[in-house]
């Protein structure tokens, strides 16, 4: 792990303003939001339109890299991210932030796309694996301590918009004088949406649910908090613990998703979320026990989305990974859009405490609906357990681009060819002959 921040340090560095700034920016918006009297459904709509930019970044943004260059697209992405930023409380109208929001959504898809590049190329084979777990630390590290700058100032003023403008300017200075050549971009082959349902139709049914539970952690939270009327303290505290758990807890369940049926894990982590959701929902005028469920949840959705990769990739080629990692993030996204939009409604229609319900119900559909593809194939799991060979967790999360996904993808082949070579050579086969598939190979 000191190799890994060794020789990726400023890149890491820069990568955790690029969070600093992104996290604070998202909760501030729905607190100042109230404060201005924007109506619930319309900081919902704000909400979805950073995924809406952030979405169209993410297919864009490798065209702007192939044509002039990392550093050129990101230095303009990042201006005029700072310049968007100091105009939110210049410009208080909801149809302006909506416009702001798509744009800032838009950008930092873009700057992540290159400092995500610049990571993965600095990344080797036999440190691919630490270089993934440490950058998931440098994400959530940043997300929670954008959360605590929030008491630094009113949120009232100007002073809480600045401070994520000038973070997000100063990320440029340790990514763009790193020593590390700039690599060469490419883009990651595409895997249709109709095919990736095909290979995985649990994965690609729980992604597009969970993306609307992250929309709701990173931008619904804190307007439900200010509804309910919580402090600028508090809300940071709250909002916090959703990271945190998600820091903690991706571990542990990593460590049984490689010993166990992932379609059983995936549903029990999913009925947790429901229950977590259930516990805010119930005691949602009690500070700290919205706290504890805060960090359930976060503890639960965040190691959903690897899950979700873990058991995908389990039924397919290596080569196929990284195109199936790329429509996940689309169909992720696409959820993310119009989750925040639901909540809103809902929220406007029955109260804050519509904020749980729709968790509680994705949460639980995903969880029906893993139950329900149980019925429909068979599992990877073997009837003996030294008989499992799954694709190995990696604790990859929603929070960065394609190319951090990629780097999950790269390290499931590295490890998925390295055993391929051990079998060989324990089978003492020359490279000519054709092997048997990895169905039929003898685990023991």
């Amino acid at each position: 792990m000191f190799t890994v921040i060794g020789n990726a340090w400023a890149l890491l560095l820069g990568m955790m303003f690029l969070m600093v700034g992104n996290g604070m920016q998202g909760t501030l918006m729905g607190v100042r939001g109230a404060l201005e009297g924007f109506s619930t459904f319309e900081l919902s709509l704000i909400t979805s339109a950073y995924f809406l930019g952030f979405l169209g970044g993410s297919r864009l943004a490798p065209d702007f890299i192939r044509r002039v260059g990392h550093v050129r697209v990101f230095a303009a992405l990042g201006s005029m991210v700072s310049a968007a930023l100091i105009l939110y409380p210049a410009m208080t109208n909801p149809i302006a932030w909506i416009g702001l929001r798509v744009l800032v959504g838009f950008c930092f898809s873009g700057l992540y796309v290159t400092a995500e590049s610049w990571l993965n190329n600095a990344a080797t084979n036999d440190t691919r694996g630490q270089t993934l777990s440490v950058y998931m630390m440098v994400q959530m590290f940043g997300i929670i301590a954008a959360q605590g700058l929030l008491n630094v100032a009113d949120p009232a003023g100007w002073m809480l918009f600045v401070i994520p403008s000038v973070l997000v300017s100063i990320s440029f200075a340790p990514i763009l004088l790193s020593v590390a050549p700039t690599p060469s971009f490419d883009t990651t082959k595409s895997m249709g949406l109709l095919e990736l349902y095909r290979q995985s139709p649990l994965g690609f049914v729980g992604m597009f649910l969970l993306g609307s539970v992250f929309a709701a952690q990173f931008g619904m939270s804190a307007v439900y908090a200010t509804q309910i009327g919580m402090s600028v303290g508090q809300i940071s505290i709250f909002i916090s613990a959703i990271f945190v758990g998600a820091m903690l807890l991706q571990y542990p369940i990593g460590f049984l998703s490689d010993r166990m049926d992932r379609r059983v894990l995936i549903i029990g982590v999913a009925m947790l979320g429901a229950l977590a959701a259930a516990m805010g929902w119930l005691f949602s005028g009690q500070f700290w026990a919205l706290c504890v469920s805060a960090f359930l949840l976060g503890g639960m959705s965040n190691p959903l989305y690897a899950l979700l990769i873990a058991y995908t990739n389990d039924y397919l080629e290596p080569d196929d990974m990284a195109a199936a990692s790329g429509g996940f993030l689309f169909v992720n996204g696409l959820g993310a859009v119009g989750g925040p939009i639901l909540i809103g409604w809902i929220m406007t229609q029955f109260g804050p405490g519509g904020f749980w319900s729709v968790i509680i119900v994705l949460m639980l559909a995903i969880a029906g609906y893993g139950v329900y593809r149980m019925t429909r194939r068979s599992s990877a799991y073997a009837a003996e357990a030294e008989a499992y060979d799954p694709t190995p967790y990696a604790p990859v999360t929603s929070a960065g681009m394609a190319i951090a996904a990629e780097v999950a993808q790269d390290y499931y082949s590295d490890l998925d060819d390295d055993e391929d070579e051990n079998w060989s050579a324990v089978q003492g086969w020359d490279g000519e002959t054709d092997p048997d598939t990895p169905s039929e190979r003898d685990p023991s």
